[in-house]
């Protein structure tokens, strides 16, 4: 019974081979001569674009020839409308209207009533008041302490350590089982004015803690794409000493403000131009990336950027008032994805 069974099956698919073999050989004729090859003339149904639904055809290599050569005349008509366009553009020269602006997500923003507006004063007077404007006006300056999860693996300790390479004045020390409590009275009697704890799950870096001393705030983030800087294609040599320049890129709202001065403070706000070192934390669509790059002169004219790690992605969970306290402490901002996240257009940064 087998073998009838699989006799069958072949001659079966020797069928639908002959068939999908007569139905080329016919639409080849058509596209020489405009006649199958018995000398009949096709159908307007076979005629090209098809009168109905590509996705009605049953024969899947007919289906996939069908929608092949849709796509085909879709990109002539389009190419043919740009070259259009372009000399239409070039006859009218200076007289042609601008270019339009192709959307985006994130030019398509939704409204946020929290987005600051560089004139408004109240803003200007809370940022000339808060807990960072003293690290603004160069009157404290940052020290900074990084550690880690318990028991931290190889890449969580390397990145630890050339985060300390990046910021000025800061150190490294190993957790060594301790609780974070125990660890920000320590930190405080020490004159430390920032804590950055860097955790981790199946030994690749998740998450990072940043906490403002003595009294607060503490941001909480979800890290991911870690890179070091050995992973990096083409970078630098490493950092020098010299105090980077920071940027801060697009954080727009109050909330959005308060993390980029956040991390402004982790950074001297003298920069020391020579070393041609730049700093940047650049928040698009509340993913806040993380670069570090050395700019270098090719002409009077010409600037080019060199990356010399590491590099890592941020995003938002939480940010709390005071220091780190998970159980009692009041939180300013929690992320909520079902409640938040119902918009693709809707940032909180």
């Amino acid at each position: 019974m087998a073998k009838a069974g699989e006799k069958s099956g072949g001659s079966g698919n020797k069928g639908l081979k002959r068939k999908a073999a007569t139905e080329e050989r016919q639409e080849a004729a058509v596209a020489e001569h405009g006649t199958t090859e018995s000398g009949v003339q096709p159908s307007k149904a076979a005629a090209f674009p098809p009168g109905f639904s590509v996705s009605e055809i049953k024969n899947k290599q007919r289906r996939h020839l069908m929608f092949s050569r849709w796509k085909q005349q879709q990109r002539k008509e389009k190419l043919a409308a740009k070259k259009k366009l372009k000399k239409e553009r070039e006859a009218l020269g200076d007289k042609a209207p601008p270019k339009p602006i192709p959307k985006t997500i994130d030019n398509q923003r939704v409204y946020d009533e929290t987005i600051v507006d560089p004139n408004d004063e109240e803003v200007a007077y809370d940022e000339a008041t808060d807990e960072f404007a003293s690290y603004f006006n160069r009157q404290t300056s940052p020290k900074i302490l990084i550690t880690t999860s318990d028991r931290p693996h190889g890449r969580t300790v390397r990145l630890c350590e050339q985060l300390s390479t990046v910021i000025p004045n800061s150190h490294v020390y190993y957790r060594r089982g301790l609780a974070l409590k125990k660890i920000i009275p320590q930190c405080i009697s020490r004159d430390f004015t920032d804590l950055i704890v860097i955790n981790e799950d199946r030994k690749i870096p998740n998450g990072l803690i940043l906490s403002h001393l003595p009294n607060g705030p503490t941001a909480h983030f979800k890290m991911s794409s870690v890179h070091l800087r050995k992973e990096i294609k083409r970078r630098g040599k490493d950092p020098t000493e010299h105090i980077p320049e920071i940027i801060l890129n697009n954080f727009t709202t109050r909330l959005g403000h308060s993390v980029g001065r956040m991390f402004a403070s982790l950074f001297p706000h003298n920069p020391q131009f020579i070393g041609r070192q730049v700093a940047t934390f650049h928040n698009q669509r509340d993913y806040i990336f993380f670069r570090f790059h050395r700019y270098i002169f090719k002409s009077e004219k010409k600037v080019g950027i060199q990356e010399l790690g590491p590099r890592f992605t941020l995003k938002l969970r939480s940010l709390q008032k005071g220091t780190f306290d998970s159980k009692y402490g009041e939180y300013e901002w929690v992320h909520k994805p079902r409640e938040m996240d119902t918009s693709r257009r809707k940032f909180h940064l």
